[in-house]
């Protein structure tokens, strides 16, 4: 965390001076805002916090509760969502309270006696070590509130409008070009609009972040493609006594009376059952979700059997059946127009995409949507993209969508399937084991296009594969010798990282390829001045580091070029936070498969890889930008 740059700072530094629309924000909402985001779930929360970090744009945050969700249905917090958390600066402290997922156990028919279940398969939750960050078990509250705080804390000051439900809205012409009408929900604070009345405000941009049964996606006509399993589950949260052996391990438990995915909570003492209830009848009607709790606590003890759950406390329960649905755009542009204007409304999370909770998806994509969206955004209101790049939103997101799809049919399958019915007795934990890094997040790779340049020199860099997030690696900071990981710096404040592995020539070698570089991308001809608006820091639109090949002890700091030591801030103070050298122990060269000629690695501000360039490719790297920018 770096601050003191514009002055001694003795409060919590989180708390960034306000500045834009923070100063004197009004605590009404206001009639007209760039931005309308739909719905406080975690994509709306996850877009909101990144565009707060945007001043200059006046964001609103609207929700039908009252205040914040207190119990939240979605629990599972992937690896890549942990990154993500890193990036809003509270993944230590959500780490601290949540449940560490490390191993998931498998429980089958016991061969002598197939009325009771046996521990079969230990499987490590995450075998190929794809992530340093934890597979973590949350209330979704929880994920809420640290998103929100991250939100208020931000220049732009935003924190939810409660209270008011969407209706409906028109896409017409002008500077707010999409009219809202919106419907108080709940009691208005100070005496305003009454509940049950109507109001109408105007936005540049809605993102529609509200549930499955999305007013929003209505509105635009997106359709949801896709159909119901016909299989039903319950849900529940529950504190019960015991003597099932692995109530604190996560297993799948599969048995003559039908199956278990079972989780247990941060706390503790809590824990997660999906009960299968079996197959339902296509003209059910929604009447399996009327299954009284009573059942489902009945049915989980004919699974687990010989053991028993005695349920004390119910903190949540539910009953639903499996569906499995992608919305065919994610914006309001028909797919026979895209291209041919800019789209206003956007949707995202359960709005565009349903499926099981089985593989823990629903809430960590969803959060990555918002992310997704949010820093376009951001951009373009800013003046520093084209309208252009929010086409690429749809283009991005729906693919990843339909992969999710995809996958969660197939394991959910299996998790409703009796274990004869699979192909093999370890057909199960096989798949669960082959497949670690999709559920893990780490599966999404954006194609080439206006944000992902083609892969034509990917071997310089096979351990940052173009399109997929940067996979962060230990180094060394030469100002304080600090080790960091490379990439935790990234923070989500809408910035471009380029990141530069030197050649092998000496940091103070005046004649080196990387010198060459950094004179080129900080000179008058480079990205740096083109592109970052007049009277900005240099380091504000792109965050340019260095990574030597020398362990730190080696490295002149004050001879690296002066593109990675940015003067910043009213004072024009020196950063010297952007220069690296290896770790002797996991140099970052051989770990990621860098090219020891040097090679330059772009990463959006989402964390994904835009592109990997020789240090000569100057020309194709501003010819990538080129697009990108409006200057």
């Amino acid at each position: 965390m770096l601050f003191h740059h514009h002055g001694y700072v003795s409060t919590d530094p989180r708390v960034l001076p306000a500045s834009g629309v923070g100063v004197d924000r009004s605590p009404e909402l206001p009639d007209t805002m760039d931005v309308l985001v739909v719905g406080a779930g975690p994509a709306g929360m996850t877009a909101t916090a990144q565009l707060a970090m945007f001043p200059e744009v006046m964001t609103c945050l609207i929700d039908r509760r009252d205040g914040r969700l207190e119990i939240g249905q979605a629990d599972g917090i992937q690896a890549r969502s942990v990154e993500t958390f890193q990036a809003f600066g509270f993944a230590e402290e959500i780490i601290a309270e949540a449940f560490d997922l490390t191993e998931m156990n498998f429980w089958k028919p016991d061969p002598q006696n197939p009325e009771h279940i046996i521990r079969t398969a230990r499987t490590v939750d995450d075998p190929a070590g794809v992530s340093e960050f934890p597979h973590l078990i949350v209330n979704q509250a929880r994920v809420l509130d640290y998103f929100a705080r991250y939100a208020k804390n931000a220049p732009s000051r935003t924190e939810p409008y409660w209270g008011w439900e969407f209706v409906s809205l028109e896409v017409g012409e002008g500077e707010y070009p999409v009219t809202v009408t919106l419907k108080r929900s709940g009691e208005a604070p100070n005496g305003g609009t009454a509940q049950g009345e109507e109001r109408t405000v105007r936005a540049k941009y809605v993102l529609g972040g509200d549930g499955a049964h999305s007013r929003v996606r209505k509105a635009i006509g997106a359709q949801h493609v896709g159909a119901v399993s016909y299989h039903a589950w319950g849900v529940m949260d529950v504190i019960a006594e015991t003597d099932f052996p692995d109530i604190r391990t996560k297993c799948a438990i599969q048995s003559k009376h039908g199956s278990i995915l079972h989780i247990p909570r941060e706390g503790g003492f809590l824990f997660r059952m999906y009960v299968d209830l079996g197959e339902v009848d296509e003209n059910d009607n929604g009447a399996v979700r009327k299954t009284p709790l009573e059942t489902i606590i009945r049915k989980a003890n004919e699974i687990v059997s010989p053991y028993s759950v005695d349920v004390k406390d119910v903190g949540w329960w539910s009953v639903y059946e499996v569906g499995h649905r992608v919305t065919d755009r994610f914006d309001d542009v028909p797919t026979e127009e895209a291209g041919t204007r800019t789209p206003r409304v956007f949707i995202a999370g359960d709005a565009c995409h349903t499926h099981s909770a089985k593989a823990g998806q629903g809430m960590n994509v969803s959060i990555q949507d918002g992310f997704n969206i949010a820093w376009k955004l951001g951009h373009v209101l800013t003046g520093l993209a084209p309208e252009s790049l929010l086409a690429t939103y749809t283009a991005e997101r729906q693919e990843i969508a339909q992969n999710l799809i995809d996958f969660d049919r197939e394991w959910s399958s299996m998790m409703a399937a009796k274990p004869e019915e699979l192909e093999s007795a370890s057909a199960l934990e096989d798949f669960y084991t082959k497949t670690a890094e999709f559920p893990a997040g780490f599966m999404t790779e954006y194609k080439p296009g206006l944000l992902v340049g083609e892969n034509t020199h990917q071997e310089l860099a096979g351990g940052f594969t173009l399109g997929k997030r940067f996979k962060a690696h230990p180094v060394h900071r030469v100002s304080d010798t600090n080790r960091k990981y490379l990439g935790h710096q990234h923070t989500a404040d809408g910035r471009w990282r380029v990141y530069v592995f030197a050649d092998a020539a000496p940091s103070g070698s005046q004649d080196s390829a990387v010198r060459t570089w950094a004179e080129w991308m900080g000179g008058e001809n480079g990205p740096v001045r083109a592109f970052t608006p007049e009277g900005w820091d240099p380091d504000s639109v792109f965050d340019v580091s260095v990574i030597y090949q020398q362990p730190h002890q080696e490295v002149e700091l004050m001879k690296a070029p002066r593109v990675f030591r940015p003067q910043v801030g009213p004072f024009q103070v020196t950063n010297l936070n952007k220069v690296y050298g290896v770790d002797p122990e996991q140099d970052i060269f051989e770990g990621r498969e860098l090219s020891r000629d040097g090679v330059v690695v772009v990463v959006r501000p989402d964390q994904y890889v835009a592109h990997v360039l020789p240090l000569s490719a100057t020309d194709e790297l501003m010819e990538f930008f080129r697009p990108i920018f409006t200057r």
